[in-house]
């Protein structure tokens, strides 16, 4: 019999990703110096001088900053400066500062540090800009600025500057990914895998959905990865409707069992993953064969789309639509984009709301096909997706843990 989750953790032999393979070659000055070019690319195709970042991926994204991330989500302490030309300025930092040309000391930006003050703070924050950009000698005041409170937003522009959306720099920074990006990818979806494979090892009658989640979450945490945006694991009953989290509940014989990763990995890269099993010894049933063939075959047939130059709203058209039955409780969307997470574009399934955007997708986009099929007051569904790269003339499949053997018969 297979050890239990416990034992797998407190007798750990396995979880060094390095036992099983090599890391791919990664050129780490070359993945630093793009992704800082794209950011500055994105802020000359803004015609903005300069951006804030906040969000902790941006942070990560542009110089390699994890510091607290969780943290950082939702009490940001720290902030960073990236000018089209001129040195990058980081605000704040815990621990040894990341590659930026100075460290200097921040302005509060949260409630937790700044209280009833933080319209205070937000003059000085804006204070400290204007005197930037003086600093860098430009004479534009056009500035993209990531997350922040109304006060910030309000005292820079009685400045005198022009603040427009960060995300809009940030997100259009990190569309395309690099080939060491790529590289750093394929090693998350790796430590994914592992953490799977343990997972479908421990499954039996008994083991609880926090004990299955737990495998993958240590996985990642003993490879060097981050955090989950989610604890997504579900068993019997509680797989429909889906976006359940992981409970107590002890799975049963003949349960199906989804989940999905939702995993920033080793180097802070995405491994977005859905696979449903089977708990047996008992056999699946026909109904849960057949769920399990529709999620699939929507799939398969969504990927088929996936190549440069198809537009969003095409994609939407062409896209697998479901018997009537499973659309109260299909997934939000059919396609979305991922890199450091879950990412630009999205398409949602035409018998949803219109996707809110227009555009095509692009080689070196990374793209998840989802699917969730369950019908609305049935007792369980099946999730699955995959990960792909979009390449010059269709995509690569990244996400290589195999479907479920029992469910395929």
């Amino acid at each position: 019999m297979a050890d239990t989750p416990d034992q797998m953790v407190t007798e750990d032999n396995w979880s060094d990703l390095l036992q099983y393979r090599e890391m791919p070659d990664i050129d780490f000055d070359r993945l630093h110096a793009y992704r800082m070019a794209r950011i500055r690319s994105s802020l000359r195709k803004a015609d903005a001088a300069m951006c804030v970042l906040v969000n902790p991926v941006s942070l990560r994204y542009a110089v390699d900053y994890r510091t607290y991330g969780l943290f950082q989500s939702h009490i940001p302490t720290t902030y960073l400066f990236v000018p089209v030309a001129g040195p990058v300025i980081i605000h704040g930092v815990f621990g040894p500062p990341p590659s930026v040309d100075e460290v200097r000391t921040a302005r509060p930006i949260s409630f937790f540090d700044g209280g009833g003050e933080l319209a205070e703070g937000a003059r000085l924050l804006a204070d400290d800009i204007h005197t930037y950009l003086s600093e860098i000698g430009t004479d534009n005041r056009r500035i993209a600025v990531e997350y922040v409170n109304p006060s910030i937003t309000q005292a820079l522009m009685q400045r005198g500057l022009d603040v427009i959306d960060g995300v809009t720099v940030s997100e259009e920074a990190r569309v395309i990914k690099s080939a060491d990006e790529i590289a750093c990818i394929r090693w998350a979806v790796a430590v994914a895998d592992l953490g799977i494979s343990k997972m479908k090892e421990a499954l039996r009658a008994g083991v609880s959905e926090v004990q299955l989640w737990a495998l993958l979450n240590y996985t990642n945490l003993a490879n060097n990865g981050d955090w989950h945006d989610g604890r997504m694991l579900a068993s019997g009953p509680r797989t429909n409707p889906w976006c359940q989290e992981a409970s107590e509940r002890k799975i049963e014989s003949g349960d199906l069992v989804g989940f999905d990763t939702d995993m920033i990995g080793p180097f802070g890269y995405f491994a977005d993953i859905s696979r449903t099993f089977h708990c047996g010894p008992e056999k699946p049933t026909k109904r849960q064969k057949q769920l399990y063939r529709f999620a699939l075959e929507e799939i398969e047939h969504n990927l088929k789309l996936i190549r440069p130059g198809i537009s969003f709203s095409g994609f939407q058209q062409q896209a697998f639509v479901q018997p009537e039955e499973f659309h109260a409780n299909a997934y939000p969307c059919v396609i979305h984009g991922v890199g450091m997470c879950d990412e630009y574009p999205r398409v949602n399934p035409i018998f949803r709301e219109p996707t809110p955007y227009d555009g095509t997708l692009e080689a070196g986009m990374v793209i998840c096909a989802e699917s969730f099929v369950g019908a609305y007051g049935e007792r369980e569904g099946v999730k699955l997706e995959q990960q792909v790269l979009v390449t010059g003339d269709g995509y690569e499949m990244l996400s290589t843990y195999p479907l479920e053997e029992a469910l395929l018969e």
